[in-house]
């Protein structure tokens, strides 16, 4: 699933013809998806830090969406900081091998966190292409809400969490009877089934993780499952379990 590799420098004595006693140097831990070089904290920018970004955007705090731009801020330590205390590491907000290494054992080797694929998120087609973006921004997207959905199941008690669809081409969109405007097209919405924990649970839950938008029971054509999605501004509505 993921690949760990250990590097050890053998020192040899110049001139002599045995090697001394072998000195390990430091692990250093790679991954098969991704692998951060740096200890991240406030103030730092770059591609390592966006990707940190993704992984902890289902961290941002309640009604809150983390921005994924690549720029350590204030709402990205935040974000770290409810991630590690999440799963009981030290909780200063800075990312360092403990947090990565946690972060390693969430994903597997294509960056998709453990419990979510993107074959769930993708039931119309093979290559994420006819919605509203280019099929690699709706990719991306719906990376993003698996990590989202990934924070979420771990606050739930790591309970599964059933996902009934996600991306849809304008097609798939047209012959399911969605709206036209819908964030499917985008590749950033995910269906929820009820599962073991119902609907209003999920629907709930969801607020703590960075969807800007939540629909569910007691809202137009949503009884029977709970849509999370991105979306400008905040939009929730489930009023048969109180968000709104």
């Amino acid at each position: 699933m993921r690949l760990r590799i250990v590097l050890s420098l053998l020192g040899l004595v110049v001139g002599l013809g045995v090697a001394p006693a072998a000195a390990q140097a430091d692990p250093v831990a790679a991954d098969a998806c991704y692998t951060w070089g740096r200890t991240l904290s406030q103030g730092a920018s770059g591609e390592d830090v966006r990707q940190l970004q993704i992984r902890v955007a289902g961290y941002p705090g309640y009604g809150a969406v983390l921005g994924i731009d690549g720029s350590f801020g204030p709402a990205t330590k935040a974000a770290v900081t409810r991630f590690q205390q999440a799963y009981g590491l030290g909780a200063d907000g800075i990312a360092g091998p403990a947090t990565f290494s946690k972060l390693y054992a969430l994903q597997d080797n294509d960056c998709t966190p453990v419990n979510f694929t993107y074959a769930e998120l993708n039931r119309c087609n093979s290559d994420w292409s006819g919605g509203n973006v280019s099929a690699a921004t709706a990719r991306a997207n719906a990376l993003v809400s698996m990590w989202k959905l990934q924070a979420m199941r771990h606050a739930l008690g790591d309970r599964p969490i059933t996902v009934n669809g996600g991306f849809r081409s304008v097609t798939c969109n047209r012959n399911v009877g969605g709206v036209a405007n819908s964030r499917h097209l985008y590749g950033d919405a995910v269906d929820l089934g009820a599962g073991s924990m119902g609907f209003c649970a999920l629907a709930k839950q969801a607020r703590n993780h960075g969807f800007a938008e939540i629909l569910g029971p007691g809202y137009t054509g949503h009884n029977d499952h709970v849509h999370v999605a991105h979306r400008s501004g905040r939009f929730w509505s489930a009023p048969n379990c109180g968000v709104s």
